[in-house]
């Protein structure tokens, strides 16, 4: 299915900023200092692309045919599984803002610890959640759905992903912004 394709490409630029992110903590851990600009880009970044675009065209197209059509294990494995996951992350990140804020007014061990112990903790639930989806949770959907509720998918995928494209400018500066060496 060219939708699931699609989303496991965005996973990959997802997986990307990841490993970035880990990169970025393990600077702040090396040098205690914080790189403001790259924290507020990674936070906006994960709002609006990972979870804005990316969770919410997954619970808003592929999830909610999942749920319907799959019965109790479709329910289970996207209502206590990945949708959990999606709110744990927006905390992870909510928590990552409040730290850089707290870092920010009162820069101490315990806020740069918080910093560090919120965007790893985005990170590893983040990269276990890729795996799960890419490996198991695509293909349980591209196995028991309907060929009708395939094509119906794949037609709300590709309308939504043209829509998108009007964010395309913005997720660039962003990663350009993210992925800029330190001078």
């Amino acid at each position: 299915m060219y939708a699931i394709d699609y989303l496991i490409e965005e996973h990959e630029q997802i997986s990307n900023f990841l490993d970035r992110l880990e990169e970025k903590c393990i600077e702040v851990i090396n040098e205690k200092t914080v790189d403001f600009n790259f924290f507020r880009a990674s936070i906006s970044f994960i709002r609006e692309y990972a979870d804005g675009i990316h969770h919410k065209k997954e619970e808003d197209i592929l999830f909610k045919y999942m749920i319907s059509d799959l019965g109790m294990l479709g329910e289970k494995v996207i209502k206590g599984g990945m949708l959990v996951e999606h709110q744990l992350a927006r905390g992870y990140v909510y928590d990552l803002e409040i730290a850089i804020s707290s870092y920010k007014d009162s820069p101490n061990d315990k806020n740069l610890l918080q910093i560090i112990a919120n965007a790893m903790a985005y990170v590893n639930l983040l990269r276990k959640h890729v795996e799960k989806e890419n490996t198991t949770v695509y293909k349980f959907a591209e196995d028991r759905l309907s060929e009708d509720r395939k094509s119906l998918i794949e037609k709300e995928s590709s309308e939504r992903i043209e829509t998108e494209k009007k964010y395309d400018k913005r997720k660039e500066e962003l990663l350009s912004i993210i992925f800029k060496e330190n001078k």
